[in-house]
């Protein structure tokens, strides 16, 4: 174990989770190894969490719903499972309710220990290599996850990963932010640069339309309180806005304030889409951070990523990482209060 780290718990073969803290830009976060996730983040002048967590691995290990955590390899869902890959059909494990595929199964790699491969102050690296035929991807990914905090308020998130066949690949950050310490985020007002959006069935798989958000509930172009969800007509959020056709230079696409406590967060990305998931089926039975009750709406997800399902859409951004090839995704969260 390093100077500075650890150990938060232990999995159920003795193996320790450590628990990392980086600082710096006036943000402080700590760090798991166990799916590289965000367990805590701090703004200096502003007192309450900036995400939703827990105090122990066992509510992780019991409760979680992804709470700051990377899922994959293929992060979001593929409908029934399946795909085809230059005329070879594949079977992936059906983990939600026995239909879709979610966040790359039940033993993604959100929910393994990764390794710490580098660190620093203000960052760190976590890797972990996601063996050929684990839920039924083909191919072995190897995977990295580098979090710094780069300056005023950044923390920078950046993948990269390559694989030894052609494979899907599909990383985001999955921390539920709240920006004032609400019971839940209704308080906070959002805008996104998205001028399409993705229509889903009752499973949450996109329909292949590319849909306008203009007249809908999900024009959030201009500043929008959460709020508006209640509404007769409102929408409780889980889909994806959608920013550009491919992966591009890294730029802002959305951001959220709270009037109430004056923090803000803006977002910034590489990535042609991001899930707006506002956490309505979020029911914690244990208590989260500061001894807090996480309920409905407790908190929202910003998931910066390709397009879900994208896999089986010709007309969605490239899903598939070849040999040869290596995926970099890049995603800023910048904090500011005043």
């Amino acid at each position: 174990m390093r100077a500075g780290n650890g150990i938060f718990g232990h999995l159920e073969n003795g193996e320790p989770v450590e628990r990392i803290t980086i600082t710096g830009g006036g943000l402080t976060a700590h760090v798991l190894t166990w799916g590289t996730v965000i367990q805590d983040l701090r703004l200096q002048g502003h007192d309450a969490p900036l995400v939703l967590g827990y105090a122990d691995l066992p509510s992780y290990r019991a409760h979680s719903p992804y709470f700051g955590a990377t899922p994959g390899r293929c992060a979001n869902r593929i409908a029934g499972g399946r795909f085809s890959i230059d005329g070879t059909a594949y079977q992936l494990e059906c983990n939600e309710r026995g239909i879709t595929h979610l966040h790359g199964g039940s033993d993604g790699i959100g929910q393994q220990n990764w390794r710490i491969a580098d660190q620093g102050p203000d960052f760190v690296t976590l890797a972990v290599t996601d063996p050929a035929g684990r839920a039924g991807y083909p191919g072995t990914a190897s995977i990295t996850c580098t979090y710094r905090l780069t300056g005023d308020g950044v923390l920078s998130v950046v993948y990269e990963a390559t694989t030894d066949a052609p494979t899907p690949v599909n990383l985001c950050q999955h921390s539920y932010f709240i920006l004032d310490g609400s019971a839940d985020a209704f308080g906070h007002e959002i805008r996104l640069a998205a001028d399409h959006y993705l229509p889903v069935d009752e499973n949450l798989i996109p329909s292949g339309e590319v849909r306008p958000v203009a007249g809908m509930p999900f024009d959030l172009r201009d500043w929008t309180p959460l709020s508006r969800q209640k509404a007769a007509d409102g929408v409780a959020f889980d889909h994806n806005f959608c920013l550009s056709p491919e992966r591009q230079a890294k730029r802002p696409v959305g951001a959220v304030r709270s009037p109430a406590s004056g923090v803000s967060l803006e977002v910034l990305t590489t990535e042609p889409g991001v899930q707006l998931y506002t956490g309505a089926y979020v029911d914690s039975p244990v208590p989260g951070l500061d001894g807090r009750r996480y309920g409905p709406f407790a908190g929202f997800c910003l998931e910066t990523q390709i397009w879900p399902d994208a896999v089986n859409h010709d007309n969605f951004p490239k899903a598939v990482l070849r040999p040869g090839e290596t995926l970099r995704q890049e995603t800023d969260y910048v904090f500011r209060k005043g």
